[in-house]
């Protein structure tokens, strides 16, 4: 979220982004969801997990389609492709953009530990909620999605720059050259660095940032 700030006004590929309180709220979480769907290839993985059947299919099909874990869905060109067929939705229907968006912000919402491991069924059903009124929250203040595709793609390469930094790389140019980029040079996932160091910089960073950046007096004028 501390990011999606710093594209208000600017021109990409001839569109001016206008972005308010809305937008940013909504940019923000669409890019923490999007930002998992790499690790989709995974059958282990959070987001794997996070809508049973279903994604649990799709995360086999996407580890077939890419040549495994961290192969194809780490690439360029799958960032570019997620990112097309997002905005493809908001071109087609609004009603499959908005559903793409509550599928997204509870994916965020589980890629942040809401959802999972104990009391499993309550927790769902308190993410679910919340999704569901967070995502009609945005559709009532008549948040436009007319940059989904970006915060989507945004999203993806997020998630490349963070994998880059651990010892197993990331193959940005698959299939084209399948060479990782960062292999054998960072820190072991899930290892004592990312979890008591990396981590917590992060969280304190994000969180840093988005009070900076984010424009708290178009919501409270007397600020």
């Amino acid at each position: 979220m501390a990011v999606v700030p710093l594209l208000n006004k600017v021109d990409v590929l001839g569109i001016n982004f206008e972005l308010g309180s809305g937008e940013i709220i909504a940019g923000g979480l669409v890019c923490a969801g999007a930002a998992l769907i790499p690790d989709l290839d995974h059958k282990s993985a959070t987001i794997t997990k996070t809508y049973g059947v279903f994604t649990e299919t799709l995360g086999a099909f996407f580890n077939w389609a890419f040549g495994g874990h961290r192969n194809g869905t780490h690439s360029l060109l799958f960032a570019l492709l997620l990112g097309g067929f997002a905005q493809l939705l908001v071109l087609w229907s609004e009603l499959a953009a908005q559903i793409f968006v509550f599928l997204l912000i509870g994916i965020a919402f589980n890629g942040l530990g809401y959802g999972m491991e104990k009391n499993r069924v309550a927790a769902e059903f308190i993410n679910a909620l919340a999704t569901a009124g967070i995502t009609l929250a945005l559709y009532s203040s008549g948040v436009d999605y007319s940059w989904l595709g970006l915060a989507v793609a945004y999203g993806c390469l997020l998630h490349y720059l963070g994998d880059i930094a651990t010892q197993m790389g990331v193959p940005l140019l698959w299939p084209f050259w399948k060479y990782r980029f960062g292999q054998n040079i960072g820190f072991k996932t899930d290892g004592p660095v990312e979890r008591k160091v990396i981590t917590p910089m992060l969280t304190i960073s994000i969180v840093l940032m988005s009070i900076y950046l984010f424009p708290w007096k178009e919501l409270i004028p007397d600020l």
